[in-house]
């Protein structure tokens, strides 16, 4: 459920060495071997970086469609960047029915470690994970490292795990087996999860654009594979806004067939 470790520490020291990959990032691609979380969610429109035998992935999904429920829907412009509409879900998460900060969207994100077959589990690097509050041109990130920590509740498994069979570890030394063991991480997370100071005033209804960054390390701090997205969260018109953009629409309609009834 929610993953609130900040690692600010941890964030501040490996934001100091981010860059000194030189990416080569993809779009709208599927991740090595398949999307191992939940059931039923699809490969395909990740943004991904696959540099050094790591691939790291990421993307946003329609989380909440009208009657509540996840879809696979990633509304991806081909560039990284996924556009969904402000507002809320009609209840959003059982855990916080009708939450003012729950966004009807999802970020996903996928971390491989060994791609090339030279035997990398999870544990032979660091990673930082960038979450973006600030709907501003500005940012105001989040940092934290999704793999290092005592205990997660990610779908875990290698290359050869099929959709949606990740496994989840139940306690903190079964967690600590799963990633040292594996080379496959992914989750699903909502801004919601993270309603911790300083961040408890997540406002889904304004308009903005939000960007998470993945990156990974080796255990020196030199960046090995890093990628980015920009979520562009995109106002909703006003009832009498609609109305009026419709009007004018049928305005213009009509007066296109009186020019071609005279023509």
């Amino acid at each position: 459920m929610a993953y609130r470790l900040i690692s600010a520490g941890l964030g501040l020291l490996l934001l100091a060495t981010a860059g000194s990959a030189n990416a080569t990032v993809f779009f709208d691609q599927n991740v090595t071997n398949e999307v191992i979380f939940g059931s039923g969610n699809a490969n395909g429109s990740f943004t991904v970086d696959r540099q050094n035998g790591i691939e790291l992935g990421l993307r946003a999904k329609l989380r909440f469609d009208e009657t509540n429920q996840p879809q696979n829907t990633f509304n991806s412009n081909g560039d990284g960047t996924y556009t969904f509409p402000a507002g809320t879900p009609p209840t959003g998460f059982g855990f916080d029915p009708n939450s003012p900060t729950t966004p009807v969207w999802n970020f996903e994100w996928s971390i491989n470690s060994d791609t090339d077959g030279s035997g990398g589990v999870l544990t032979s690097f660091l990673y930082t994970l960038q979450i973006d509050f600030d709907p501003g041109p500005g940012t105001n990130f989040l940092a934290l490292d999704p793999i290092n920590t005592s205990l997660a509740d990610h779908a875990i498994g290698d290359n050869s795990t099929a959709n949606g069979a990740g496994v989840e570890a139940t306690d903190a030394a079964s967690y600590a087996a799963l990633i040292a063991s594996n080379n496959l991480a992914q989750n699903s997370w909502n801004m919601e999860f993270f309603n911790d100071a300083p961040f408890d005033i997540f406002d889904p209804t304004v308009p903005g654009i939000y960007t998470i960054v993945l990156t990974a390390f080796d255990v020196q701090g030199l960046v090995l594979a890093s990628v980015s997205i920009d979520v562009i969260v995109t106002a909703v018109p006003e009832p009498s806004t609609l109305a009026l953009m419709l009007l004018g629409l049928v305005g213009l309609g009509g007066l296109a067939w009186r020019r071609r009834a005279s023509a």
